[in-house]
Protein backbone atom coordinates (compact mmCIF):
# COMPACT_ATOMS: atom_id res chain seq x y z
CA UNK A 1 0.00 0.00 0.00
CA UNK A 2 2.86 2.29 -0.20
CA UNK A 3 2.19 3.18 -3.21
CA UNK A 4 -1.03 5.23 -2.00
CA UNK A 5 -0.60 8.79 -1.05
CA UNK A 6 -3.43 9.91 0.96
CA UNK A 7 -4.78 13.70 1.88
CA UNK A 8 -7.67 15.43 3.25
CA UNK A 9 -9.29 17.98 0.72
CA UNK A 10 -12.00 20.55 1.65
CA UNK A 11 -15.16 19.58 -1.11
CA UNK A 12 -18.42 21.60 -0.33
CA UNK A 13 -17.58 22.62 3.22
CA UNK A 14 -16.53 19.12 4.72
CA UNK A 15 -12.83 17.54 4.76
CA UNK A 16 -12.70 14.96 2.68
CA UNK A 17 -9.84 11.61 2.95
CA UNK A 18 -8.50 10.58 -0.69
CA UNK A 19 -6.36 8.03 -1.36
CA UNK A 20 -4.12 8.38 -4.82
CA UNK A 21 -1.87 6.49 -6.69
CA UNK A 22 -0.09 7.23 -10.08
CA UNK A 23 0.34 10.30 -12.25
CA UNK A 24 -1.26 8.91 -15.68
CA UNK A 25 -3.19 11.40 -17.94
CA UNK A 26 -6.22 9.79 -17.54
CA UNK A 27 -7.82 9.31 -13.83
CA UNK A 28 -10.04 6.33 -12.54
CA UNK A 29 -12.18 7.06 -9.62
CA UNK A 30 -13.23 4.15 -7.65
CA UNK A 31 -16.91 4.82 -5.48
CA UNK A 32 -17.09 2.61 -2.61
CA UNK A 33 -20.24 0.65 -0.95
CA UNK A 34 -20.88 -0.75 1.88
CA UNK A 35 -19.32 -1.49 4.40
CA UNK A 36 -16.58 -0.52 2.35
CA UNK A 37 -14.62 2.46 2.13
CA UNK A 38 -11.33 3.56 0.01
CA UNK A 39 -9.35 0.32 1.18
CA UNK A 40 -12.21 -1.92 -0.82
CA UNK A 41 -9.73 -0.95 -3.80
CA UNK A 42 -6.95 -1.53 -2.80
CA UNK A 43 -6.20 -3.74 -5.30
CA UNK A 44 -7.56 -2.17 -8.28
CA UNK A 45 -6.19 0.86 -7.35
CA UNK A 46 -2.10 -0.15 -7.60
CA UNK A 47 -3.48 -2.51 -10.92
CA UNK A 48 -4.44 0.54 -12.98
CA UNK A 49 -1.33 2.85 -11.80
CA UNK A 50 0.94 0.52 -12.90
CA UNK A 51 -0.98 -0.12 -16.57
CA UNK A 52 -0.59 3.77 -16.67
CA UNK A 53 -3.95 5.65 -14.78
CA UNK A 54 -4.43 7.71 -12.21
CA UNK A 55 -6.60 6.08 -9.60
CA UNK A 56 -8.16 7.81 -7.11
CA UNK A 57 -10.70 6.61 -4.39
CA UNK A 58 -12.44 8.77 -1.74
CA UNK A 59 -14.45 7.89 1.80
CA UNK A 60 -17.71 9.01 0.80
CA UNK A 61 -19.21 12.26 3.44
CA UNK A 62 -19.83 10.39 6.97
CA UNK A 63 -17.48 7.52 5.87
CA UNK A 64 -14.05 6.47 7.19
CA UNK A 65 -12.02 9.81 7.41
CA UNK A 66 -13.82 12.17 5.78
CA UNK A 67 -16.31 14.73 7.81
CA UNK A 68 -20.26 13.77 8.65
CA UNK A 69 -22.54 16.07 6.99
CA UNK A 70 -24.33 18.64 9.15
CA UNK A 71 -27.66 16.66 9.36
CA UNK A 72 -26.45 13.33 8.12
CA UNK A 73 -30.36 12.33 8.18
CA UNK A 74 -30.72 14.72 5.20
CA UNK A 75 -27.78 13.44 2.98
CA UNK A 76 -28.54 11.82 -0.17
CA UNK A 77 -27.48 10.10 -3.05
CA UNK A 78 -27.58 13.35 -4.70
CA UNK A 79 -24.58 15.23 -2.15
CA UNK A 80 -22.31 12.32 -3.61
CA UNK A 81 -22.94 13.48 -7.14
CA UNK A 82 -22.17 16.76 -6.15
CA UNK A 83 -19.33 15.51 -4.41
CA UNK A 84 -17.93 13.63 -7.46
CA UNK A 85 -17.85 16.76 -9.70
CA UNK A 86 -16.52 18.90 -6.80
CA UNK A 87 -14.03 16.86 -6.37
CA UNK A 88 -12.86 16.62 -10.01
CA UNK A 89 -13.18 20.56 -10.18
CA UNK A 90 -11.17 20.94 -7.07
CA UNK A 91 -8.83 18.38 -8.68
CA UNK A 92 -8.39 19.87 -12.23
CA UNK A 93 -9.91 16.85 -13.90
CA UNK A 94 -11.97 17.42 -17.13
CA UNK A 95 -12.88 13.96 -17.72
CA UNK A 96 -12.99 10.19 -15.64
CA UNK A 97 -13.27 6.69 -15.60
CA UNK A 98 -16.16 5.77 -12.97
CA UNK A 99 -15.61 2.47 -11.44
CA UNK A 100 -18.31 2.36 -8.95
CA UNK A 101 -19.30 -0.75 -6.41
CA UNK A 102 -22.27 -2.05 -4.74
CA UNK A 103 -24.32 1.11 -4.02
CA UNK A 104 -21.11 3.03 -5.17
CA UNK A 105 -22.82 2.06 -8.76
CA UNK A 106 -25.46 4.35 -7.96
CA UNK A 107 -23.66 7.78 -7.94
CA UNK A 108 -21.57 6.54 -11.05
CA UNK A 109 -24.87 5.95 -12.83
CA UNK A 110 -26.23 9.35 -12.05
CA UNK A 111 -22.82 11.42 -12.39
CA UNK A 112 -23.17 9.76 -15.96
CA UNK A 113 -26.52 10.64 -17.05
CA UNK A 114 -26.68 14.43 -14.88
CA UNK A 115 -23.16 15.25 -16.62
CA UNK A 116 -22.23 12.92 -19.60
CA UNK A 117 -19.61 15.66 -20.47
CA UNK A 118 -17.44 14.83 -17.51
CA UNK A 119 -17.53 10.88 -18.08
CA UNK A 120 -15.27 8.69 -20.16
CA UNK A 121 -16.22 5.42 -19.12
CA UNK A 122 -18.83 3.58 -16.55
CA UNK A 123 -17.62 0.03 -14.41
CA UNK A 124 -19.61 -1.13 -11.84
CA UNK A 125 -19.84 -4.19 -10.05
CA UNK A 126 -22.42 -6.29 -8.59
CA UNK A 127 -25.20 -3.52 -9.80
CA UNK A 128 -26.68 -3.21 -13.04
CA UNK A 129 -28.52 0.16 -13.77
CA UNK A 130 -30.44 1.57 -11.19
CA UNK A 131 -31.31 5.32 -10.49
CA UNK A 132 -33.77 5.67 -7.08
CA UNK A 133 -37.03 6.39 -9.03
CA UNK A 134 -37.50 5.86 -12.23
CA UNK A 135 -35.44 2.65 -12.58
CA UNK A 136 -34.81 1.69 -8.91
CA UNK A 137 -35.13 -1.61 -6.45
CA UNK A 138 -38.71 -2.59 -6.34
CA UNK A 139 -38.60 -2.71 -2.34
CA UNK A 140 -42.43 -4.37 -2.65
CA UNK A 141 -41.01 -7.09 -4.03
CA UNK A 142 -38.40 -7.88 -1.42
CA UNK A 143 -39.01 -10.25 1.33
CA UNK A 144 -40.29 -9.29 4.65
CA UNK A 145 -36.55 -8.90 7.48
CA UNK A 146 -34.77 -8.43 4.20
CA UNK A 147 -31.23 -6.33 5.13
CA UNK A 148 -32.45 -3.51 3.36
CA UNK A 149 -35.93 -3.18 4.43
CA UNK A 150 -34.50 -3.52 8.15
CA UNK A 151 -31.55 -1.20 7.71
CA UNK A 152 -34.10 1.42 6.36
CA UNK A 153 -36.19 1.92 9.66
CA UNK A 154 -34.68 4.56 11.75
CA UNK A 155 -33.01 3.24 15.20
CA UNK A 156 -33.44 -0.50 13.76
CA UNK A 157 -29.87 -0.97 12.79
CA UNK A 158 -28.40 1.00 15.30
CA UNK A 159 -29.88 -1.25 17.88
CA UNK A 160 -29.06 -3.71 16.11
CA UNK A 161 -25.38 -3.13 15.48
CA UNK A 162 -25.11 -1.33 18.98
CA UNK A 163 -24.99 -5.05 20.27
CA UNK A 164 -21.67 -5.45 18.80
CA UNK A 165 -18.17 -3.99 18.80
CA UNK A 166 -17.62 -2.22 15.56
CA UNK A 167 -15.33 -5.20 14.58
CA UNK A 168 -18.08 -7.81 14.84
CA UNK A 169 -20.51 -6.18 12.91
CA UNK A 170 -18.14 -5.61 9.76
CA UNK A 171 -16.96 -9.02 10.04
CA UNK A 172 -20.52 -10.34 10.24
CA UNK A 173 -21.87 -8.33 7.02
CA UNK A 174 -18.61 -9.87 5.35
CA UNK A 175 -19.96 -12.95 5.73
CA UNK A 176 -23.25 -12.39 5.53
CA UNK A 177 -22.96 -10.67 2.06
CA UNK A 178 -20.26 -13.20 0.61
CA UNK A 179 -23.27 -15.66 0.73
CA UNK A 180 -25.44 -15.94 -2.61
CA UNK A 181 -28.67 -16.19 -0.88
CA UNK A 182 -30.42 -13.28 -0.02
CA UNK A 183 -30.13 -11.82 4.00
CA UNK A 184 -33.71 -12.33 4.99
CA UNK A 185 -34.04 -12.19 9.54
CA UNK A 186 -37.40 -13.65 11.12
CA UNK A 187 -39.95 -11.98 13.20
CA UNK A 188 -38.05 -11.97 16.40
CA UNK A 189 -34.40 -11.81 15.43
CA UNK A 190 -32.03 -9.20 13.74
CA UNK A 191 -30.28 -9.20 10.54
CA UNK A 192 -26.71 -9.68 13.00
CA UNK A 193 -28.45 -12.40 14.26
CA UNK A 194 -28.50 -14.47 11.04
CA UNK A 195 -24.44 -15.03 11.67
CA UNK A 196 -22.77 -17.33 13.36
CA UNK A 197 -20.11 -15.82 15.41
CA UNK A 198 -18.16 -19.16 15.22
CA UNK A 199 -18.10 -18.69 11.43
CA UNK A 200 -14.84 -17.60 9.44
CA UNK A 201 -13.40 -15.10 7.47
CA UNK A 202 -13.37 -15.34 3.59
CA UNK A 203 -9.82 -16.70 2.75
CA UNK A 204 -9.75 -14.16 0.65
CA UNK A 205 -10.77 -11.36 3.71
CA UNK A 206 -7.63 -11.54 6.13
CA UNK A 207 -8.04 -10.72 10.16
CA UNK A 208 -6.09 -7.40 8.79
CA UNK A 209 -8.47 -6.06 6.07
CA UNK A 210 -10.51 -6.42 8.61
CA UNK A 211 -8.70 -4.64 11.25
CA UNK A 212 -8.46 -2.01 8.73
CA UNK A 213 -11.61 -1.78 8.37
CA UNK A 214 -13.13 -1.36 11.95
CA UNK A 215 -10.49 1.33 12.58
CA UNK A 216 -12.34 3.48 9.48
CA UNK A 217 -15.57 2.38 10.53
CA UNK A 218 -14.72 2.97 14.55
CA UNK A 219 -13.68 6.81 13.34
CA UNK A 220 -17.47 7.51 11.46
CA UNK A 221 -19.99 5.14 13.12
CA UNK A 222 -22.59 4.14 10.78
CA UNK A 223 -24.95 7.04 11.05
CA UNK A 224 -24.32 8.82 7.42
CA UNK A 225 -23.86 5.34 5.81
CA UNK A 226 -27.06 3.93 6.97
CA UNK A 227 -28.68 7.10 5.44
CA UNK A 228 -27.18 6.72 2.34
CA UNK A 229 -27.94 4.19 1.06
CA UNK A 230 -30.72 2.41 3.24
CA UNK A 231 -32.88 5.38 3.87
CA UNK A 232 -32.70 7.53 0.72
CA UNK A 233 -32.85 4.80 -1.64
CA UNK A 234 -36.77 5.49 -2.40
CA UNK A 235 -36.30 9.03 -3.04
CA UNK A 236 -36.84 10.42 -6.68
CA UNK A 237 -34.15 12.87 -7.88
CA UNK A 238 -35.96 14.52 -10.85
CA UNK A 239 -34.51 12.14 -13.24
CA UNK A 240 -36.60 11.05 -16.20
CA UNK A 241 -36.05 9.47 -19.26
CA UNK A 242 -32.46 8.32 -17.64
CA UNK A 243 -29.91 6.99 -20.60
CA UNK A 244 -25.76 6.67 -20.20
CA UNK A 245 -24.25 6.73 -23.74
CA UNK A 246 -20.58 6.46 -22.39
CA UNK A 247 -19.25 3.21 -23.17
CA UNK A 248 -19.61 0.35 -20.27
CA UNK A 249 -18.92 -2.50 -18.24
CA UNK A 250 -20.52 -4.26 -15.93
CA UNK A 251 -19.17 -7.32 -13.95
CA UNK A 252 -21.47 -9.51 -12.32
CA UNK A 253 -20.53 -12.61 -9.98
CA UNK A 254 -22.84 -15.23 -10.42
CA UNK A 255 -22.57 -16.01 -7.10
CA UNK A 256 -23.56 -12.28 -5.76
CA UNK A 257 -26.93 -12.13 -3.74
CA UNK A 258 -28.10 -9.09 -5.62
CA UNK A 259 -29.09 -12.19 -8.57
CA UNK A 260 -31.78 -13.07 -6.45
CA UNK A 261 -33.54 -9.83 -6.43
CA UNK A 262 -36.61 -9.77 -7.71
CA UNK A 263 -36.66 -9.66 -11.77
CA UNK A 264 -32.47 -9.11 -11.40
CA UNK A 265 -31.50 -11.83 -13.54
CA UNK A 266 -33.68 -10.87 -16.36
CA UNK A 267 -32.98 -7.69 -16.42
CA UNK A 268 -29.58 -8.29 -17.15
CA UNK A 269 -29.06 -11.85 -19.01
CA UNK A 270 -32.14 -10.98 -21.32
CA UNK A 271 -30.42 -7.46 -22.17
CA UNK A 272 -33.28 -4.92 -21.00
CA UNK A 273 -30.39 -2.91 -19.12
CA UNK A 274 -29.17 -2.16 -22.83
CA UNK A 275 -32.34 0.06 -23.14
CA UNK A 276 -30.66 2.25 -20.67
CA UNK A 277 -27.06 1.64 -21.52
CA UNK A 278 -26.74 1.23 -25.13
CA UNK A 279 -22.92 0.65 -24.82
CA UNK A 280 -22.77 -1.96 -22.19
CA UNK A 281 -20.30 -4.86 -22.05
CA UNK A 282 -21.78 -7.59 -19.35
CA UNK A 283 -19.18 -9.80 -18.15
CA UNK A 284 -20.68 -12.69 -15.42
CA UNK A 285 -17.71 -14.16 -13.35
CA UNK A 286 -19.28 -18.09 -12.39
CA UNK A 287 -17.60 -17.88 -9.09
CA UNK A 288 -17.75 -14.18 -8.19
CA UNK A 289 -19.55 -12.93 -5.34
CA UNK A 290 -20.74 -9.67 -4.45
CA UNK A 291 -17.33 -8.47 -3.27
CA UNK A 292 -15.95 -9.71 -6.48
CA UNK A 293 -13.39 -7.43 -6.50
CA UNK A 294 -11.40 -8.16 -3.42
CA UNK A 295 -12.59 -11.77 -4.01
CA UNK A 296 -10.54 -12.31 -7.18
CA UNK A 297 -8.68 -9.41 -7.94
CA UNK A 298 -6.46 -10.12 -10.60
CA UNK A 299 -9.43 -11.11 -12.82
CA UNK A 300 -11.21 -8.25 -12.15
CA UNK A 301 -8.25 -6.06 -12.45
CA UNK A 302 -7.25 -7.63 -15.98
CA UNK A 303 -11.39 -6.57 -16.85
CA UNK A 304 -10.88 -3.29 -15.57
CA UNK A 305 -7.78 -2.66 -17.37
CA UNK A 306 -9.04 -4.29 -20.93
CA UNK A 307 -11.84 -1.89 -20.84
CA UNK A 308 -9.44 1.39 -19.61
CA UNK A 309 -6.88 0.48 -22.83
CA UNK A 310 -10.32 0.48 -25.07
CA UNK A 311 -11.83 3.52 -23.90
Amino acid sequence: MEKIQHSHVQVRGLKLHVAQSGTGPKVVLFLHGFPEIWYSWRHQMIAVANAGFRAIAFDFRGYGLSDHPPEPEKASFKDLVDDVVALLDLLGINKVFLVGKDFGAVPAFMVAVIHPERVLGVITLGIPFLIPGPVGIQFDLLPKGFYILRWAEPGRAEADFGRFDVKTVVRNIYILFCRSELQVAGENEEIMDLVDPSTPLPPWFTEEDLGVYATLYQNSGFRTALQVPYRCSQLDYGITNPKVTAPSLLIMGEKDYFMKFPGMEEYMKKGIVKQFMPNLDITFMPEGNHFVQEQLPEQVNELIITFLNKN
